[in-house]
């Protein structure tokens, strides 16, 4: 009995240490995974500050809080373990899933753009209804409008995340993918706040006893954000069409091959590549917006027609 439990701790003792020596691996897998959602990342990071454009600067940090904490619970309670089980049970399920939130990035990219250029409500403004709304309900709509797109990066990121600890044991995947959504989440929506608070920074800098040059810094500071904010807002829709339509490609072959085949034409200038995919997926993007725009509002047409039940 005695040698029974020696063998039973040295089984115990051998497992400890494996284990220990896989989960050395964990920094090196989360920088991994980091690295291959880069550009996720910097799309997220875009597309983000626009929320806030508009709203009341003292509400801010706040809007940015609650979009960044219930991304953190999604991406903890919701999408990383919905990646290892699909991963598990359906593995085939992860790409068509994906495909549809790259879809709704196409759509929600080619509404903004059309609103851009659309100018339809100036024709006959007095036939408009006007829509009240306190700035409560507009925070609110920022806040939920920001979380539905930030839903479908945070699926990408995860999934690539999962990807990159396939074949690990499961303790070193639950530890990557959540080290992976707080890691990324707290980036994001860190360098997001320091964004869209640089204009209050300025201010601080451009008053008080600083020297004249500091003051000028703060003024130049003030003077160039609102007009960063809007680019910024310009280059988080590109992301939205860029990022969608890229995602719909991994699950096309023939559009995957096409976009490889340019890269690798390409290949002895990088950035001319690198452009000329993002230009490609734009155009995607927008024209797979413009279909999906359609058919929504044919199925809203059809929809209205139907006689409703007495």
């Amino acid at each position: 009995m005695a040698s029974g439990l020696l063998a039973l701790l040295d089984d115990i003792s051998a497992l400890v240490k494996v284990s220990a020596a896989s989960l050395d691996d964990v920094p090196t897998q989360v920088a991994k995974t980091t690295g291959k959602v880069s550009g996720i990342v910097i799309d997220d990071t875009a597309v983000t500050p626009k929320y806030v454009v508009g709203l009341d600067p003292s509400r801010e940090l706040t809007i940015i809080w609650q979009i960044a904490k219930k991304s953190l619970i999604n991406k903890i309670v919701f999408l990383s373990p919905a990646a290892l089980l699909l991963g598990f049970f359906a593995p085939w399920a992860i790409q068509p899933i994906l495909m549809l939130g790259g879809a709704y990035l196409c759509f929600e990219g080619y509404e903004k753009v059309h609103s851009m250029f659309s100018h339809h409500a100036e024709e006959h403004p007095e036939s408009e209804e006007i829509e009240v709304i306190t700035p409560e309900e507009l925070e609110k709509e920022r806040v939920t409008s920001a979380v539905r797109t930030d839903v479908i990066l945070s699926a990408e990121i995860m999934a690539i995340a999962y990807s990159q600890v396939t074949g690990q044991p499961l303790v070193n995947q639950i530890i990557v993918m959540l080290a992976v959504a707080v890691f990324i989440t707290a980036a994001v929506y860190g360098f997001v706040g320091l964004i869209v608070k640089a204009d209050d920074f300025g201010v601080h800098l451009a008053k008080g006893k600083n020297s004249p040059t500091v003051q000028n810094i703060g003024r130049g500071i003030v003077k160039f954000m609102p007009s960063f904010l809007k680019i910024l807002g310009y280059v988080g829709t590109a992301a939205m069409l860029w990022v969608g339509f890229e995602i719909i490609t991994h699950g096309v072959p023939f559009l995957h091959h096409l976009l490889e085949n340019i890269e690798h034409a390409l290949a002895g200038v990088p950035i001319l590549a690198w452009l000329a995919v993002v230009v490609l997926c734009l155009i995607g993007g927008l024209i797979l917006g413009f279909i999906i725009e359609k058919i929504v509002a044919l199925v809203r047409k059809i929809l209205k027609k139907q006689p409703q039940k007495v």
